[in-house]
């Protein structure tokens, strides 16, 4: 068979990439394997093709129907649009069945999905065409504006109209013969690329293979969540982004759940859909759920059992306060886009507040010293292996983050004797002051514990006496207003709360804080703001 191995030929060498663990038994995959067939077809096969799949504000889609979309899509892409396996496809839309359809299509194809945020502009869309010589697209109609500026290079586009169903593509998938054979990949062929939300500089490619889709289905979610088939996920984060890929589709559909989509996933939205839809299970980030709490009735989330905070520092304070307005013990946790899903974390009984957790079966973590030892004890760079891992393609910066075969993330973690890891901040989030180092977070969190502080975050100030010092910038809560007197007042409280050198010493009241398409904050912007 005719393969494009564009891709395959970027990667880095072996001796390059992490140490893979496949101690578990779930993790011995077959030779041969095409993730889409495991995570849809093998349930028609096995007579659930009427279990529920998919459903929003516009239909429902049962596994059957799903497995008759991306079969479709795949046979058009082949025979149609002329795609060879290797072949790289960018999605471009917000998450609806039609997307989920078309990733699906994408690998029961061959073809590795580029999935992109529906908020990308023109330069970013072409930056990311560009890396990964895309040959075809599949685009939502509502959001082929910026993309045609871009898509100069791509050969084959298809588009579609949300879940409306009254585009030219679902007319041809209406004539597709219903016996397409999703391509019997090898568990080791290229599924996927994920690009790095990066800050500066060309994005990271981050690449995964048809059995990393299942192995983080089979390590977090199968231990840590322990989904049912009646279960329903939502998630505010598009499936761009591996934490919502595995939150909407990988984690409900490998275990005949179904994926609740929301097209505008603000707290407002994810709320109503909860309550409309019967949400059992919630992947946000921290400021999410604590925006919930703030404007939702507590009767609308009475569906909710399963709540996962990922994406930045969950706060001590907003963990506790979900578990006193729900009764829910939040499930903390950390991944990473090289990781492709989240590899330390607790739940149930084993959930210490505060803590992250400890490494999900099939992962092992510690910290790395100074000279890149790993140890069990004390504070340093977090470092994990498991079944998945980090291979960035055409980039020289895989060997700052695979050290010894082990994937070191940038965050900086502190381990205790039962082996539960406790964050500090991420490794450039230390601000050191008159030699002091002062970990962003600890402040955050003590900040939060102050009623009139709805939002914020800390960064380090340049400071000619101190070098640096903690300046917090506050999105103050209903009902407050801003002044020196509230500034003075804040600062009194965190002295209270925690050593008082790490008190910040500037507080600049702001009406919101700059964060990413799925709510994490972008401390980076904060740090460039000039000082008042």
């Amino acid at each position: 068979m005719i393969r494009d191995t564009f891709i395959e030929d970027l990667l880095p060498p072996p001796d390059a990439q992490p140490e893979f663990l496949f101690d578990l038994s779930e993790l011995h995959y077959p030779e041969r394997l095409n993730a889409a067939a495991e995570l849809v077809d093998c349930h028609v096969a096995a007579g659930r093709g009427d279990q529920l799949a998919i459903i929003n504000d516009v239909g429902r889609w049962t596994y059957a129907d799903l497995k008759r979309l991306s079969d479709a899509i795949a046979y058009l892409l082949i025979h149609d649009e002329g795609l060879i396996p290797g072949n790289r496809v960018l999605l471009r839309g917000p998450n609806c069945a039609m997307l989920f359809a078309a990733w699906l299509g994408v690998l029961k194809a061959g073809g590795i999905s580029v999935t992109t945020m529906p908020i990308l502009r023109a330069g970013e869309i072409a930056t990311i065409i560009d890396r990964a010589e895309v040959t075809h697209a599949i685009v939502d109609a509502r959001y082929l504006a910026d993309f045609e500026t871009a898509a100069a290079p791509v050969r084959s586009v298809m588009t579609y109209d949300g879940d409306a169903g009254t585009s030219a593509l679902e007319q041809r998938i209406a004539f597709a013969p219903p016996d397409f054979v999703a391509v019997l990949t090898a568990r080791d062929d290229v599924a996927l690329i994920a690009f790095t939300s990066g800050t500066t500089g060309k994005p990271k490619g981050c690449v995964h293979y048809h059995r990393d889709i299942l192995a983080v289905a089979d390590t977090f979610a199968r231990h840590i969540l322990k989904p049912e088939s009646g279960d329903r996920f939502c998630s505010s984060a598009p499936i761009a982004f591996t934490f919502g890929l595995g939150a909407l589709l990988i984690f409900p559909f490998r275990f005949g759940a179904t994926s609740v989509t929301v097209e505008a996933p603000n707290p407002a939205g994810l709320t109503d859909a909860i309550d409309r839809f019967g949400v059992t299970t919630l992947f946000t980030a921290p400021t999410a759920y604590k925006a919930i709490l703030a404007a939702s009735p507590q009767n609308k989330l009475a569906s909710l059992k399963t709540c996962v905070s990922a994406g930045e520092h969950l706060p001590a304070a907003t963990w506790q306060a979900w578990r006193d307005a729900t009764g829910i013990c939040l499930i903390d946790g950390i991944g990473a886009t090289e990781m492709m899903h989240i590899f330390i974390s607790a739940s149930g009984d084993s959930i210490r507040p505060g803590s992250t957790g400890r490494a999900v079966p099939g992962f092992k973590a510690c910290i790395l010293d100074a000279e890149n030892r790993p140890t069990h004890t004390g504070t340093g760079r977090l470092a994990v292996k498991g079944p998945t891992g980090c291979r960035y393609f055409d980039d020289a910066r895989q060997s700052d983050y695979v050290i010894n075969g082990w994937n070191v993330t940038g965050d900086t973690f502190r381990i205790d004797e039962d082996g539960y890891f406790w964050y500090v901040a991420r490794s450039d989030d230390m601000i050191i002051s008159s030699g002091y180092n002062i970990a962003a977070p600890e402040v955050e969190n003590a900040l939060y514990s102050h009623p009139a502080v709805g939002e914020c975050a800390v960064v380090g100030a340049l400071c000619a006496d101190r070098g640096m010092v903690v300046k917090a910038f506050v999105v103050v809560a209903s009902g407050h207003v801003g002044s020196a007197d509230l500034a003075v007042d804040i600062q009194d409280h965190v002295k209270r709360m925690i050593a008082p050198y790490k008190y910040p010493r500037a507080i600049e009241f702001v009406t919101a804080l700059p964060k990413t398409a799925t709510g994490k904050l972008q401390r980076h912007v904060l740090r460039v703001k000039p000082n008042r």
